[in-house]
């Protein structure tokens, strides 16, 4: 008989391997938060509003960079996005090489082409222009530049024995935060598994939230990714690592994302909320670098693995089950939450703690409901769930500190419930006739 999987114990129902599985997951979120305070995280320079572009080239050709390389991806490039600042790196007569290679979760050898590009163009300095896929691929293209090594040696904690090349950052979504955390995510060019290589060098040296950079994001995208930060912030203030200054991050980014996102969402061209969105994403970054993330990211990781979804859309299926799975053990720190937050308004008669923590959680809801993002996963597989729980589980117990840990089958048992709202949309969708008409 083939060996189980320790891990699988691990997450078993059995109770004494459970025991087993949190006690070292405590264990090791306890580790992490100490991690997190000795070890000092820088904070980018960030340049924000309309011409936040140009102050940011001008900090990057004030530390003598002559030869920038710039990350982009390919539909970014081809709507001209990089174009503001190339122009202003022309008229500063700095020379650039565009690399427009980056997909979507990128893989190891999108990176390596990446960073064979920059090196044979002997760029001393790299430019990321963006979302999170760029930024994290200008992460690691940065890092193994600066240390002369294939990027596949970076992955886990402080592999890197240099600094990176200098790195800066113009995040074109309002989502991961990428350009504040001192992590990048690759994922595997067979698997599409998804690998993390974390050292504080990788933070970059400043950021630029521009507005009109990011006005042209379609609907859809900006929802997906303004989810992105909610689930961020959320997280980070869920953690048992959280901290009086990640909550003052994450109750920021909440606050902003329930304003604005809606607003944004409808009207694209609004830099106010644009500009407010952007630094929201910031803020979540903040907080998540030192508290950490949770389950939502843990599952919605492997979604994207498995079938494809986009990274902030996997986080809003999740996040709603999940944020009902801790309802019970965060139901004071999400009460809390959404009094700091103006989810609950002054002499609003709600009741106690967890009766507030609910209204916080159908907040939620309506938010994701009103951006007309999809809760389901086409093409979702039963037999899949063993695989992802203990993917997901992993994942929890590497890295982060939640407020409740998961067995299997309770992993298995939110699976189970997207699945059901999968199915249940795809016998809808089918019941009709050949011309679109319902059919009775």
């Amino acid at each position: 008989m083939k060996k189980q999987n320790s891990m699988t114990k691990l997450v078993s129902t059995n109770g004494l391997q459970y025991a087993g599985y949190v006690a070292v997951a405590k264990t090791r979120a306890k580790v992490l938060k100490v991690f997190s305070y000795v070890i000092p995280v820088r904070r980018p320079m960030l340049f924000v509003g309309e011409t936040s572009c140009d102050e940011l080239c001008d900090m990057l050709i004030n530390e003598g960079s002559t030869n920038v390389f710039i990350v982009t991806d390919s539909v970014l490039n081809k709507l001209s996005i990089p174009a503001k600042v190339i122009d202003y790196l022309k008229a500063k007569n700095i020379s650039y090489k565009v690399y427009d290679g980056i997909t979507p979760d990128p893989t190891f050898k999108v990176i390596e082409e990446g960073l064979r590009q920059s090196v044979a163009a002997k760029c001393d300095s790299i430019l990321a222009i963006g979302g999170g896929s760029v930024i994290d691929a200008a992460k690691m293209i940065a890092m193994a530049q600066g240390n002369n090594c294939q990027p596949k040696k970076l992955i886990g904690i402080l592999k890197a024995r240099k600094p990176s090349v200098p790195l800066y950052c113009i995040p074109t979504t309002a989502g991961t935060g990428s350009e504040a955390t001192l992590g990048a995510v690759v994922s595997d060019d067979t698997t599409h598994q998804k690998a993390l290589s974390i050292d504080p060098r990788m933070v970059p040296l400043a950021a630029a939230i521009d507005p009109t950079i990011m006005k042209g994001m379609p609907a859809h995208i900006t929802a997906d990714t303004g989810i992105d930060v909610l689930t961020h912030a959320l997280e980070a203030w869920m953690s048992v690592n959280a901290s009086v200054e990640t909550d003052y991050y994450a109750a920021s980014a909440v606050k902003s994302v329930m304003h604005y996102l809606p607003v944004v969402y409808k009207e694209g061209g609004n830099l106010k909320a644009r500009e407010e969105m952007g630094i929201a994403a910031h803020y979540g970054g903040i907080a998540f670098n030192k508290a950490g993330l949770g389950y939502v990211h843990a599952i919605a990781h492997q979604l994207g693995a498995y079938y494809s979804i986009p990274h902030g859309r996997a986080n809003a299926i999740v996040l709603p089950y999940v944020l009902e799975v801790n309802r019970e053990a965060s139901k004071k720190r999400l009460a809390e939450l959404a009094k700091k937050t103006g989810m609950i308004k002054d002499g609003q008669a709600i009741g106690n703690d967890r009766d507030i923590a609910d209204h916080l959680i159908t907040q939620v809801r309506d938010l994701i409901n009103t951006l007309n993002i999809d809760p389901t996963v086409k093409g979702m597989q039963a037999s899949d769930f063993d695989h992802i729980a203990k993917a997901a589980a992993k994942e929890v117990s590497d890295t982060y500190a939640v407020p409740t840990y998961l067995s299997a089958s309770e992993i298995k048992n939110i699976l189970t419930k997207i699945k059901q709202v999968s199915d249940e949309r795809v016998d809808t969708d089918t019941d009709t006739d050949i011309k679109g008409n319902k059919v009775a």
